[in-house]
């Protein structure tokens, strides 16, 4: 009896080492991928002649990764062409501004064009029309040309509760409107100046980059969107179709290599996360789990969500009484 015990707790201690190391041995790997991610992130089809694919979605903040990725897509010379791929409602008007002057100078070395998934309102149009050629499918979203300022106004609400906020001003539109208090006319009319302003800059984008004439510009300017089938008639897009009709436009029109590889460029950790989700998409993809890949590349963006500040070129259905 006294040596089974002893053989049953020598087997006992044998599996909790063995635990142990496989633990172990589990945090190097994970380790290793992590390094070797790190390291390989930016050479991964480096050297290759390819066509590049950026990929503009979600909120359009104008985020240094974003324009990082865009930098460095123009200056490898590796790439011999980008397809630009969008899929946002749009985003700020400063955002979607410093996306568009970083296209346009990748543009002016290489060839660009866009390849509309679900949408591309408001400052996703933008971004579009930065590029050489626009391809959109023919259910896609497209337009929302104009721009937006929203607040709330909680003065009913604070009314019915019985709060009262006070403020001290250096002068009346200073911190207007606020939701704090009634929106005055003199608030109103600064802050309608300021979109006023940002439309005209919006619609002198829209009229030089599509050679639009004054009956074409107001036909499409009024903030509606259209599907990408009303888009080429408006003249809004150029072509209807996707990857493969953008690569076609690259072959046919820029002369660029038949068959070569397109090669989707990813942007660079933030700082903020160290870089996890990032290095951890970019070991999946050295190893081949594409699918784990995305999931990892969903949770890094989310993480660098930045925070909505400032006028909006951004669409989104209104809700009727």
């Amino acid at each position: 009896m006294s040596f089974d015990a002893d053989l049953l707790a020598d087997r006992r201690r044998l599996r909790r080492r063995l635990s142990w190391w496989r633990a172990v041995a589990f945090l190097l790997v994970i380790a290793a991928l992590l390094a070797a991610a790190w390291f390989m992130r930016d050479r991964v089809g480096a050297g290759e002649r390819q066509i590049a694919k950026i990929e503009i979605s979600g909120f359009i903040s104008g985020d240094d990764r974003t324009l990082d990725l865009i930098k460095r897509v123009r200056e490898s010379k590796a790439v011999d062409a980008v397809l630009v791929e969008i899929s946002s409602p749009g985003g700020t008007t400063s955002g979607s501004e410093a996306i568009y002057q970083e296209l346009r100078r990748l543009s002016a070395e290489k060839p660009t064009v866009a390849v509309v998934d679900s949408m591309a309102a408001s400052g996703a149009y933008i971004t579009a029309i930065a590029t050489d050629h626009i391809v959109s499918r023919e259910t896609s979203l497209v337009g929302s040309i104009g721009v937006l300022f929203q607040f709330p106004n909680f003065t009913n609400l604070l009314d019915h509760v019985g709060v009262n906020v006070e403020s001290i001003k250096s002068s009346p539109l200073k911190a207007a409107p606020s939701g704090f208090e009634p929106t005055s006319p003199e608030a109103r009319a600064a802050i309608a100046s300021l979109v006023s302003d940002s439309f005209d800059w919006f619609k002198r984008l829209v009229r030089e980059r599509r050679s639009f004439n004054d009956a074409q510009l107001n036909a499409v300017a009024d903030g509606r969107v259209f599907t990408g089938h009303q888009a080429l008639g408006l003249k809004l897009v150029d072509e209807i179709g996707g990857e493969r009709q953008a690569i076609a436009w690259l072959e046919r029109e820029k002369k660029i290599t038949r068959d070569l590889p397109v090669r989707e460029w990813k942007r660079r950790s933030s700082d903020s996360d160290w870089g996890l989700w990032s290095a951890l998409g970019t070991g999946a993809t050295l190893l081949g789990f594409h699918d784990l890949a995305a999931v990892f590349d969903r949770l890094d963006n989310q993480l660098a969500a930045q925070r909505l500040d400032g006028l909006l070129a951004l669409w989104h259905p209104s809700l009727e009484k």
